[in-house]
């Protein structure tokens, strides 16, 4: 079931891309003028990528390491957290269907976080090398974002912080490859991940995984 998780969160990762390039387009368009002249920009967007990614993996281990501690208290408690990761994926199913954008909500619940961490991002520009690229990716990897957040309960839920962190892995690795390729002005790949059938089809993988997880939860077959 773990690598299902690693899976799905790669799947949401690489359907969620449209979203990370409305929120994080800015910033990535923003990589060319913190490069010095004449550098190539490939190594620069990887390393902020690393950074950004290796976030993700921080706060996976972190949630998935206060699952831990709520599982170890109470059996119920696993049950719990295992349901609202459920939700989460359905309602996520629902948000790159195209059906419902509640998630946009979701992603206020950081902002009190990210205007203290805001500044500070702005210390490592501009960048002398690609590794003062590292530390802002570290930064702008906890920018709000509702994707992020759901994908984080299946942290949660997992209960051990190097599941945690491996889920967030594979969701930062599907957000990856259109990130760097806006990095390198290749735009035409968003079409891809913006075409109705792709994400349609990604929507009810995603929905019939958190029926999965909820037999599994519950003890009940729905088929």
């Amino acid at each position: 079931m773990t690598d299902l998780s690693f899976f799905a969160a790669l799947l949401i990762g690489l359907a969620g891309s449209v979203h990370c390039v409305g929120m994080c387009g800015g910033i990535v368009s923003a990589l060319s003028f913190a490069i010095p002249a004449n550098k190539a920009v490939f190594p620069y967007a990887l390393a902020y990528n690393i950074g950004r990614i290796s976030s993700y993996c921080i706060a996976g281990a972190l949630t998935g390491f206060l699952g831990q501690i709520a599982t170890q208290q109470s059996q119920i408690g696993l049950s719990i957290l295992q349901l609202l990761s459920s939700l989460f994926l359905l309602s996520l199913a629902f948000y790159i269907g195209g059906c419902w954008q509640g998630l946009v909500h979701i992603e206020r619940l950081g902002k009190y976080l990210w205007k203290y961490l805001s500044p500070i991002s702005k210390k490592f520009i501009p960048f002398n090398t690609p590794l003062h690229a590292l530390p802002y990716g570290m930064i702008w990897g906890w920018l709000p974002c509702g994707l992020v957040y759901s994908t984080l309960t299946w942290s949660l839920a997992s209960g051990d912080a190097l599941v945690g962190a491996k889920i967030m892995l594979g969701f930062g690795l599907g957000t990856l490859p259109v990130m760097l390729l806006m990095a390198l002005g290749i735009k035409q790949v968003s079409a891809v991940v913006r075409h109705p059938l792709f994400k349609q089809v990604v929507a009810v993988s995603l929905a019939l995984y958190a029926l999965l997880l909820l037999t599994k939860t519950f003890g009940f077959a729905l088929f």
